[in-house]
Order: C-alpha cells, then sequence, then structure tokens
C-alpha cells in the first residue's frame, strides 16, 4: 500500500471529484447516458452542417454510450505545475531518453535522411519531440492512457462548459478524419484531451500538417513513425525553422551584470560579457537571440534563437521547448549542460531511480512501476520513507535517500 500518511488526502480529492461529478451530470446512470445520448443527437446536425456524413457520424459513435468520467476528472482537476525546474528536466532529459533516442536514430536513419531532406528540419530535434510526446511510441501502448478520441472530445464538449467550443471544433476534425479514411474509428485513440499519434497532434492540427510519407495513401501518425515524425517536421517547417541552425546556446555571464529584456543580436550579448558555456565561438553574430534564465542567476542560462520560438509553436511552455533543445542536443552527441540546475540534494542517475522505486516497493512504500519517472506516487512513497527514518519530508529522490534504503 501507498503511504497510509496520504490516504486521507487521496479519499478527499476522489470525494471532491465524485462531488464535482455528481454535481455536473443528472444523478443517476442511466438519466446521465440518456442526457449525453440527447447530445450527441443534437450534434448530429452541426456534424452535417460541416460535411460529416451519417455513415461517418454513426461510425464514429457506435460504441459511444455515456461520458467518460476520467476525462472529466483530469479536466477538472489538473494540478497547476509548481515543481522545481529542476524535476521537469530530470523527468524527461536523462540517460534512457538520450540512448533510446540514439537507437531510433539508428533505426530509422533512412526515413529520418528523407524528412530531413524535405523538411530541413534536425532529426534530433524530430527524436527529441518523439520522446517528450509518446515516450517513443510507447505511451501509445498504454491503454490507461489511451482513450477513444470521439469519446474524450464528445464528453468535454458536453460536460465541461470551459472546453466545450474547443471540444466541439477538435470532434468536427477528428470526424474528418475518420471520413477521410487516414484511420478507422476502433484505431482513433489519444490522450484525455484527444491529443493523438506518436506525435500527439489534436485533430485541427492533424488537418493542417499531417504528411503521408511512406506513400500508403494514409497520414497515419498512429502506426507509422515516418508519417508522425514527417508530420512534426512540417509544422515546424511551416511555422519558420531555420534550416542548420540551432535552438540556442547555453551560455556564462558575467558576475553582476544586467541585462536587457527582449532579442539582441548574438554580437550584441557578446559585448555585454555573455559568452558560450562550452568555450566555443557564436556561429553567428548576427542572430538574433533572447536571454532565458529559467533557474534563476546560479542556474543555467541560455540565449534562445528563432528555432527556439518555432518549437513553441508545438507547445508554449518554455520549459518545453527548452528539454527538447537539450534532449536533442545529447541525442546528436553535443553534451549536457556545463552547469546544472540546482538542486537540494545528490542527483540520481536514471538506472538508480528505478532502484529507488524498486528499494521503496519492497519496503511496501510504493506500488507503481519502476520507470525512473519521479511523479506524484514516487514522491509520496519517499515522503513516507522519509518521515519513518527521521528524515526532513521532502520527497526528494536524492542519493542521500537511496543510501538509507541500501542499508535496510
Amino acid at each position: 500500500m501507498l503511504v497510509r500518511k496520504t490516504a486521507s488526502r487521496f479519499a478527499a480529492a476522489a470525494a471532491a471529484v465524485g462531488l464535482s461529478l455528481a454535481l455536473l451530470l443528472p444523478a443517476s446512470p442511466a438519466s446521465a447516458d440518456a442526457g449525453f445520448q440527447r447530445w450527441i443527437a443534437g450534434f448530429r446536425t452541426t456534424a452535417a452542417q460541416n460535411g460529416i456524413s451519417g455513415t461517418t457520424f454513426d461510425r464514429a459513435f457506435r460504441n459511444v454510450r455515456d461520458v467518460d468520467p476520467e476525462v472529466l476528472e483530469k479536466a477538472r482537476y489538473q494540478p497547476e505545475f509548481t515543481a522545481p525546474v529542476w524535476d521537469y528536466f530530470d523527468n524527461r532529459v536523462h540517460e534512457q531518453s538520450v540512448a533510446t533516442g540514439r537507437a531510433m536514430a539508428q533505426q530509422w536513419k533512412p526515413w529520418l535522411d528523407r524528412i530531413e531532406a524535405r523538411f530541413g528540419v534536425s532529426r534530433y530535434i524530430l527524436l527529441a519531440i518523439w520522446s517528450m510526446e509518446s515516450n517513443y511510441g510507447e505511451t501509445l501502448k498504454n491503454d490507461q492512457i489511451m482513450r477513444n478520441v470521439v469519446r474524450s472530445l464528445a464528453t468535454l464538449a458536453y460536460g465541461d462548459p470551459k472546453r466545450a467550443n474547443f471540444a466541439q471544433t477538435q470532434l468536427i476534425s477528428a470526424l474528418k478524419i475518420l471520413q477521410s479514411g487516414d484511420i478507422d474509428e476502433s484505431h482513433l485513440m489519444g490522450s484525455w484531451a484527444g491529443a493523438m499519434g506518436h506525435t500527439q497532434f489534436i485533430p485541427t492540427s492533424y488537418q493542417k500538417y499531417a504528411v503521408d510519407i511512406d506513400g500508403n495513401g494514409k497520414r497515419d501518425i498512429w502506426n507509422s513513425v515516418p508519417d508522425a515524425l514527417a508530420t512534426a517536421a512540417n509544422l515546424l517547417s511551416k511555422n519558420g525553422w531555420q534550416t542548420g541552425r540551432t535552438w540556442g546556446y547555453e551560455v556564462s555571464l558575467p558576475q553582476g551584470g544586467k541585462f536587457p529584456g527582449g532579442s539582441l543580436p548574438v554580437g550584441k550579448w557578446q559585448s555585454l560579457g555573455v559568452t558560450r558555456a562550452k568555450g566555443k565561438p557564436f556561429r553567428d553574430g548576427s542572430e538574433m537571440a533572447e536571454l532565458k534564465v529559467l533557474d534563476g542567476r546560479s542556474g543555467p542560462a541560455f540565449l534562445m534563437t528563432k528555432n527556439f520560438s518555432v518549437l513553441k509553436r508545438y507547445n508554449s511552455s518554455d520549459k518545453y521547448a527548452l528539454a527538447v533543445g537539450l534532449l536533442a542536443d545529447e541525442i546528436a552527441g553535443y553534451g549536457g549542460l556545463v552547469r546544472d540546475w540546482n538542486r537540494p540534494f545528490t542527483k540520481l542517475s536514471f538506472v538508480e531511480k528505478q532502484e529507488l522505486q524498486q528499494r521503496l516497493s519492497t519496503f511496501g512504500y510504493y506500488q507503481g512501476k519502476f520507470d525512473g519517472k519521479i511523479g506524484e506516487g514516487s514522491r509520496a512513497a519517499i515522503r513516507a520513507f522519509q518521515a519513518q527514518a527521521g528524515m526532513s519530508q521532502d520527497g526528494h529522490p536524492s542519493m542521500e535517500v537511496l543510501s538509507l534504503l541500501r542499508k535496510r
């Protein structure tokens, strides 16, 4: 069992979720299904007005009989990301994601050659996006994560007023994807919010950027890795990716320096005392770049170029775009950070994190997978062990915790 200490919190959260859903939906399961079915019947008219045939609509909704309560739960109870910056990067840029990326670069080299030649986007950037979005396709095999896209979007359109317009737009696009024949209804699977395939495209983005590079007549980002990577490349290319240029540079800042906001030519940053962290010269002094410091002046600093902004068209988070860039550089063999993130503990390797989870499980603190990713379940287990051991209960996956576990 997971930590007894956190059980009451989980129970309270579950009760809150249940109460909110009870207020949102009619009281009995039968009436809830009936209300949802009435909504589907009404949406049929909207679909027809957008060119969806009755045959396509019936196929799409054939097995959609009730709302997906887990979708509504995830939509309403998505916690704001407040973890330290190092936590975000440690769970995404690590030895395993780099090693798998290099293996995939070899496995898919002929297709990556073609995609890179056609769209001008670095293969390492595409591999990093693939890792970030679906763990190189492993997420697509997880039935607990993957869900019927039509049901998910219909659930949001029916039961989530804040997302109703977005969900209806995406649902129409999903129906158009079915109607085009790119995928059948049984394989139209995605995340709770409708993101689909190896590279996680929402339906409208799929319609805009999807590519059939393998030439089988279908733009299949679910089953064709070449199509998925080409689709990601097409998105970046059409949003202004600059071929042959980097996403940015890790830099060193002079002590006590004050810096302007916004973009300046790299040469101007040099005149202010900013240098490349690895000691190499900048490639082009005229290139525009913006200074980003995500972890304070004592953490790593970066000059972000145009391609960093293009990466944010995939996901608008600075952390996401930087993680893609850093992971891409490591897959390519350029090495990791010169200055690491600020951590109040000794960092573990990916394999050591797996060992940490396994040892916590052995002593009854943890029931999850030994996947080396430190989520809330792992942190709760660490806190429980720390409490029992008389340590500060910070939940950090530290060498200090692992060393103590090894002595048990």
